[in-house]
């Protein structure tokens, strides 16, 4: 949802094109032309997408990944150039592409699963009503990071 946010904050977007295993847009933030890629594989198998990036010629600093985070309040965004992967399966995938953590990410926070719940179910199942309310904050922040990134760099961001 951040990152569909985002297109809409980038100028000049050139709406989705598929691409193997990727959907692909460009537009502008900034004076800089940005690529947004959202990968068409199972969350845990993304690494599969940083491995085309990378045979492109991509590097994994330039390449910033968005995802969500149970560890995180509903709503709080981390913007971060490395670190680990906290457990989570799409950046041990991409870690495992990369071989190494040094690439930057931004967690979205989408709240801790009840104890009963399973974890997979809990981040594909649909936000509540209370959920709903906090949502536009949190994914504004989050594509204008994700934004701000591109324009003028993590630092910055």
């Amino acid at each position: 949802m951040a990152v569909d946010l985002l297109t809409k904050k980038l100028g000049r977007f050139t709406g989705w094109r598929r691409d193997g295993v990727l959907l692909r847009g460009q537009g502008r933030a900034g004076r800089n032309r940005v690529e947004v890629i959202k990968p068409q594989t199972y969350m845990n198998r993304s690494g599969e997408a940083f491995r085309e990036l990378i045979r492109e010629g991509w590097i994994a600093p330039e390449i910033l990944v968005a995802l969500d985070d149970v560890y995180l309040p509903l709503g709080s965004i981390r913007l971060r150039a490395s670190g680990g992967t906290g457990g989570h399966q799409g950046l041990e995938s991409i870690r495992d592409a990369v071989g190494s953590d040094e690439f930057p990410r931004l967690r979205i926070g989408v709240g801790p699963a009840p104890r009963s719940a399973d974890l997979p179910e809990y981040v594909l199942a649909r936000f509540g009503e209370e959920e709903h309310a906090k949502l536009p904050d949190a994914l504004d922040g989050a594509a204008s990071a994700l934004f701000d990134a591109a324009s003028s760099g993590l630092k910055q961001a």
